[in-house]
């Protein structure tokens, strides 16, 4: 165990190897784990040679498949729970995707739900016996927090003598467990959350399941890459520029990033906390969409308002729901039917052959479906990204800073491109302020472009969504996350953000245009980065 006086490298050591240990001997893999060289992609069957036959279809059923069963008494909470921990473990050991282990505590609470079954007959919630990971941001009893901060290691948040290291639980956390939810772990991230990428000091760094050359995303990297394993059938990330759509985008997930005020954040660890023109939203990522619907559907149902101030009073509305799904049943001429937006490029940086190639497939199916495509044309994204980044650097890196320099680690280069080496001056309150008008400006004008499309729609409405790229490319390497704008300005127009899945890049396929003239300095530079992705597909596996 480390001490006080020990070096960050050090404490960072003793954590991993304490991590590790906390792994059930029988569960651990051989090493050396297969490198990257032998073994690029660690999803699927390869992974099924460690696990039962029981525990693979236990694991490869999806969030509302696994409550069905338990909900009814097929399965019991203890079995899945076991297996999900087996599984999990696996993936950490070949991406290191989790921060905390608590499986001994997860399964003696899955006994409990079984006995709450066997006496009730009955389940105890809608996720009863449904094991949820958590991003290293939510507090749980008996288990630490660090946000990917040697500094915080035994300390509440990087303080000390609190009276709350390990005994305080975020509010969301007493609801999933209310709902009948298994909490066993809590992912990576990146130090200070401000990264598309997943690296820290603890565990290092997140890798992408599907192709171990590249990055699993950020800052909810650890739970991207976990679900991509089937480490888990649900999870929860936050996102205050991308950080929950794109680990779901880069690791083929579902994922939504709610607007402010529909999922208790309260009790949560963050960054920069007060910071209050771009808020850090909570949401769920899952390999299906039902998985999605679950969880908001059964948090919802708790009142989350009645104990976090900011959370809306907005019960899940199933009439809205059906609304949709009545508008696509219509067999009235030209009322059945969508329009969506359709933004290919931002104008700044365009996206790599595989992301085009997978929007062009979602454009030429909604059209071959009958809906309506209208090419977006809104507000500069550019002027938008601006105003988002200002607010990023209000306190001058002074949050951040300061939690490094609670141990003297390092800053990884993917952070320090933001935040430089020490901290900057910090802006006064009259230039917040005209940040704050700033953005309200902007949302208008948005609001207003999005309004004129009822001209052009056919519906006698707006566009009803608006599809767009989540990032340039269908994954990053390491290092090699510059550009953010596909991402951030559904965070500061505070916009319900859903990843949808489409298709895999193809390295026969997905070759870049060797005509290709950038639209900006950035997009010049995203270029060369495109051609070392592709060479991804070469390196040996």
């Amino acid at each position: 165990m480390a001490t006080t006086t020990d070096s960050w490298q050090d404490k960072a050591k003793a954590k991993r190897d304490a991590l590790t240990g906390l792994i059930p001997e029988p569960w651990r893999l051989r090493t050396p784990i297969p490198t990257v060289e032998d073994q690029r992609d660690v999803t699927g069957k390869y992974l099924w040679q460690y696990l039962s036959d029981r525990e693979v279809e236990i694991t490869e059923t999806d969030a509302v498949g696994i409550v069905k069963h338990t909900s009814s008494g097929q399965w019991t909470a203890e079995e899945v729970t076991k297996a999900f921990c087996h599984r999990a473990s696996l993936a950490h050991q070949l991406v290191n995707c989790l921060h905390e282990i608590f499986f001994d505590a997860a399964i003696e609470d899955a006994k409990k739900l079984d006995a709450y079954f066997a006496e009730h007959k009955s389940p105890i919630g809608p996720l009863h016996g449904l094991p949820v990971s958590l991003k290293d941001q939510f507090h749980v009893k008996d288990v630490e927090t660090t946000m990917g901060y040697i500094g915080w290691m035994g300390t509440f948040e990087g303080k000390k003598g609190t009276g709350r290291e390990k005994v305080f639980e975020s509010e969301m956390v007493r609801e999933l467990r209310e709902l009948g939810a298994v909490l066993y772990c809590k992912t990576s991230v990146p130090h200070t959350l401000m990264s598309g990428e997943t690296v820290n000091n603890i565990i290092e760094y997140t890798w992408n399941p599907k192709n171990r050359n590249l990055s699993s995303g950020g800052s909810s990297g650890g739970e991207g890459a976990l679900i991509s394993m089937k480490g888990s059938p649900l999870g929860f990330g936050t996102d205050i520029g991308g950080s929950i759509r794109i680990p779901a985008a880069f690791n083929g997930l579902y994922g939504i990033r709610p607007s402010a005020g529909r999922m208790p954040y309260e009790g949560m660890a963050n960054s920069m906390d007060g910071q209050g023109t771009v808020l850090s939203v909570v949401g769920p990522l899952s390999f299906t969409v039902g998985g999605l619907r679950l969880a908001m559907k059964s948090l919802l149902s708790t009142k989350p308002w009645e104990h976090d101030p900011l959370v809306l009073e907005i019960p899940w509305r199933e009439e809205k729901e059906r609304e949709i799904i009545d508008i696509v049943k219509s067999s009235t001429s030209g009322k059945g039917k969508l329009a969506f937006g359709v933004m290919e490029t931002d104008g700044i940086v365009t996206p790599y052959p595989p992301v085009q190639r997978a929007m062009k497939i979602v454009i030429d199916t909604l059209e071959k479906e009958g809906h309506k495509i209208i090419k977006w044309s809104p507000p500069s994204h550019g002027r938008g990204n601006d105003i988002l980044l200002t607010t990023w650097g209000y306190d001058g890196g002074a949050d951040v800073h300061g939690a490094f320099a609670l141990s003297g680690e390092p800053m990884a280069s993917q952070v320090k491109q933001a935040y430089g080496d020490s901290p900057q001056e910090q802006m006064n309150a009259s230039k917040i302020a005209a940040t704050n008008v700033a953005k309200r400006e902007y949302q208008k004008e948005y609001m207003e472009y999005w309004n004129t499309t009822q001209e052009h729609t056919g519906t006698g409405r707006p566009v009803d969504a608006l599809i767009s790229p989540l990032a340039p490319f269908p994954a990053a390497r390491p290092n090699g996350y510059k550009y953010y704008g596909y991402s951030t300005f559904v965070n500061l127009l505070d916009y319900t953000s859903c990843v949808v899945p489409v298709t895999t890049a193809d390295q026969h396929t997905d070759r870049t245009d060797k005509s290709f003239k950038p639209l900006s300095n950035q997009d010049e530079s995203s270029y060369e980065l495109c051609k070392l992705f592709q060479k991804t597909f070469s390196e040996p596996h």
